[in-house]
């Protein structure tokens, strides 16, 4: 690699650069400063991952860096964009619970950066090697992260099993990509598309494509990767929680599709039976086993379960329909979901306590109106009732499932869906027309911005779809 080369590879990934650096330089405040300079480094966090998205919106060009292992194109920053939204959000809102959730540590700030840094080089990642490592950056910030409460015997045991789970996954992912490099010769994503092209397929290659579905599946919690799921939503401080629900999926999401329609492009037909299993699975589960659930993070591990499945429907038509609704549905799944944790951090006691049951915000219309009526707009969103965001998060999906003659997985998800409205419409109910259990302390101002702000943006979908829609187009015609 020439000095010339080096210096276009180094301002391609110059996002990338200023979070490594940034969270070098945080950790070092970090350590020689007292022990309440959590906010001080939360705080400088939150600018370096501003930093990061206006140099990546505003100087970072597009092409291959480091000899094609690394992408910057009209889909990663989109991606990108979303992944860096989501972190900054769970950042902000942490700020004022990092000491009732027993996570005021710097650690924790530095520990998110250094995930998203992964999340980002996961959604460039162009070759297998590449894509490994970014992923475990991600996942080894994800485990600490997890299990950071060491005084709460939940939290650890939710680190605990996201760390085995997720090391077995890895060591599927692993398996997978030695058996395509052992049957294609490669791992860059362009060579091994040639490949396939030019020599075809063969059975040794199918089983490492399979191996290597499961280790992302397990990463976006599809099913029958999901069992880590509601333990860790569960068993981690809400804080975290927040962002394991949001910008990982994202950035999980986008390395799937980057994986199957650029990479694995010529043996569509294979790939696209596991992603319909897959999808039908976890969209069934994810509507059933939500039913009986009374601790409203467990609700929402199932129902990020169930979503996953809906944007994978998207996937399964294979077409560039279907990617732009996979990128729009992770787009205001994120929005839906991050509004909602806002809500569940919001349920606290005068006493201090945080509750998690669904039957603690029993009539939460008659305490607090404006987060009653935000929560049932989020709950209507996620069922997918029109004319909120959720409903057109599906319709896009569908509709390219549709295109692509998958009737049955289009008819599934709608019966899916149907049964999942269920689980969100009994959360309205206990809010609206149940008597009120007692009063949750007032909430902060971070939290009423981040809940407002997102059911601003599920109500008003029908205004500015329009850009979002084309922004998305965009973003997905980088395959095609």
């Amino acid at each position: 690699m020439t000095a010339e080369t080096l210096i276009a590879s180094l301002q391609l990934s110059m996002p990338e650069l200023i979070l490594a650096i940034g969270a070098m330089v945080l950790l070092m405040v970090g350590v020689f400063s007292s022990e309440r300079s959590t906010q001080t480094v939360t705080g400088l966090a939150v600018a370096v991952l501003i930093f990061a998205g206006l140099w990546l919106v505003l100087r970072t060009g597009e092409g291959a860096a480091y000899g094609g292992a690394f992408l910057s194109d009209p889909f990663s920053k989109f991606m990108k964009v979303l992944a860096l939204i989501g972190s900054i959000t769970v950042m902000v809102m942490t700020v004022g619970h990092a000491r009732s959730a027993q996570i005021d540590r710097f650690e924790f700030p530095v520990l998110l950066l250094l995930a998203t840094l992964g999340m980002l080089l996961m959604i460039s990642a162009n070759d297998l090697i590449s894509l490994y490592l970014s992923l475990e950056l991600q996942s080894l910030a994800l485990y600490v992260v997890a299990a950071i409460n060491r005084d709460s015997i939940r939290s650890t045991e939710a680190g605990l099993k996201y760390f085995v789970l997720g090391a077995l996954s890895s060591g599927m992912l692993l398996y997978g990509m030695s058996l395509v490099y052992g049957f294609t010769g490669h791992t860059g994503f362009d060579q091994i598309a040639n490949a396939l092209t030019s020599e075809g397929r063969s059975l040794g290659l199918v089983f490492g494509l399979v191996f290597i579905l499961a280790g992302i599946a397990f990463k976006i919690s599809a099913v029958p990767f999901h069992m880590w799921t509601p333990d860790v939503y569960e068993g981690a401080p809400t804080p975290v929680t927040a962002f394991f629900a949001a910008a990982p999926k994202v950035a999980a999401m986008a390395m799937l599709i980057r994986v199957v329609i650029h990479a694995f492009e010529p043996v569509v037909a294979d790939w696209q039976q596991i992603v319909v299993f897959i999808s039908i699975a976890s969209m069934l589960l994810g509507s059933f086993a939500a039913i009986g659930q009374r601790n409203i993070k467990r609700l929402m591990a199932y129902s990020s379960i169930g979503h996953m499945g809906y944007a994978l429907v998207g996937l399964a038509a294979g077409s560039m329909t279907g990617v732009r609704g996979v990128i729009l549905y992770m787009l205001i799944y994120m929005v839906m979901t991050l509004g909602t944790f806002a809500c569940i951090l919001a349920m606290r006691r005068r006493e201090g306590d945080n509750v998690e049951g669904i039957d603690d915000l029993a009539g939460l219309s008659q305490t607090n109106p404006f987060m009653a009526t935000v929560l049932t707009i989020l709950m209507f969103s996620l069922a997918g009732i029109p004319p909120l965001a959720g409903f057109f998060a599906k319709y896009f999906v569908f509709v390219a499932a549709i295109e692509a003659q998958l009737y049955g997985l289009a008819i599934i998800g709608v019966l899916a869906s149907v049964v999942g409205a269920y689980y969100y419409l009994r959360v309205v109910k206990v809010m609206w027309f149940d008597a009120p259990k007692g009063e949750f302390a007032r909430t902060a101002g971070e939290l009423r911005l981040v809940f407002g702000l997102s059911g601003l943006f599920v109500l008003g979908y029908v205004l500015i779809g329009g850009p979002l829609g084309n922004a998305a187009e965009v973003a997905a015609r980088t395959f095609f």
